[in-house]
């Protein structure tokens, strides 16, 4: 068996010094694009790979960022860890994931393995407010979407983001309304359900009030269909002609509430969501949510993690408001407005 190619070989055959070598491998831009293509060709023809392990050794940390996720099945998550991991990638860095399964000490064992393994950072999507709270960290850690302990926050503005659908479900005309909201023990939960309430609230005091009703559960379908249920199975003259969800899973649960009951969407009931995962364009009717801008909040938090010296300021980013088929007009305004004109 032939021995494997080391940086010695690579010099002498792109005809440049091991120092050369070197600083390419780490990415420093320094280096001369002449000399640097003629390193990469030289690592092609021999196929040369970086010993990680002794890089580790001298350096005391490698090319790869651990990431940390409450629920990999979740397909926001699925969605964000596949953001970061392009992310790291455009920085010449790979990615170890690990899902926490909403357990505060799984996730306090994951940071924990990540650490003993020399990771360049940690990104974590914390599994409630908590955890984190007393971790000496050893290299940089950015909390992304939810916040992990103290330390930087990348987000969507969930308040601000919350507000649009407010704005559009009020727009409607629609006046009885129900809030699915998220955990409680979550800062994005909280702020999602401030920006919902906050928004409705400003409009009563200039306009119409709204008879609005909350109800809490997990960012989960199965939440979203228990709730929509009991919601949905009453009178049609006390149901609400809108249900805002703190999640597209919830959202799409109450879909699948309203499809059995044999409520018609939007006619009779508007739905609406919050991440805009792939199913929410799936869906029948497809789901009015909002856009969490996953690509850039990833290469935020990546860029963030990376940075010399280390950010300790929190960024956040707005969402955007998507609309599809699954809201319209309330029938309580469209009946309104019949009585008018006859």
């Amino acid at each position: 068996m032939s021995k494997m190619p080391t940086v010695k070989d690579v010099a002498e055959y792109a005809g440049v010094s091991v120092g050369t070598v070197s600083r390419v491998l780490s990415g420093e831009t320094a280096v001369k694009p002449m000399l640097r293509e003629k390193v990469n060709d030289a690592i092609s023809a021999l196929g040369y790979r970086p010993n990680v392990t002794a890089r580790a050794l001298r350096t005391s940390r490698t090319d790869v960022i651990g990431l940390i996720v409450p629920d990999i099945t979740n397909p926001f998550f699925a969605q964000l860890a596949a953001s970061v991991e392009r992310a790291a990638l455009e920085r010449a860095h790979s990615l170890m994931l690990a899902s926490s399964h909403d357990d505060p000490e799984a996730e306090q064992s994951h940071v924990s393995a990540f650490l003993h393994r020399s990771v360049r950072g940690i990104i974590v999507v914390a599994s409630s407010d908590g955890s984190g709270l007393q971790l000496p960290a050893s290299v940089p850690i950015i909390s992304l979407d939810r916040r992990f302990g103290t330390f930087p926050l990348v987000s969507t503005n969930h308040a601000q983001a919350a507000a649009l659908i407010a704005d559009h479900l009020y727009g409607l005309g629609h006046r009885r309304i129900a809030y699915i909201a998220g955990p409680a023990d979550t800062e994005a939960g909280r702020m999602r359900k401030e920006g919902f309430v906050g928004r409705l609230e400003e409009f009563g005091k200039t306009g119409e009030p709204v008879e609005l009703e909350i109800a809490y559960g997990r960012f989960d379908y199965e939440s979203g269909e228990r709730i929509a249920r009991d919601l949905l199975s009453r009178p049609p003259q006390d149901r609400p002609t809108a249900i805002a969800a703190a999640s597209d899973q919830q959202a799409i649960g109450a879909l699948r509430t309203a499809r059995d009951l044999k409520i018609d969407v939007p006619r009779k009931l508007s739905v609406t969501g919050f991440d805009d995962i792939s199913l929410a364009n799936l869906v029948v009717p497809r789901l009015t949510t909002i856009r969490q801008p996953a690509d850039m909040l990833a290469r935020r938090a990546v860029g963030l993690l990376l940075a010399e010296p280390p950010v300790a300021e929190d960024e956040m980013v707005d969402g955007s408001l998507i609309v599809r088929g699954s809201s319209g007009p309330s029938p309580q305004s469209k009946a309104e407005s019949a009585g008018h004109t006859n």
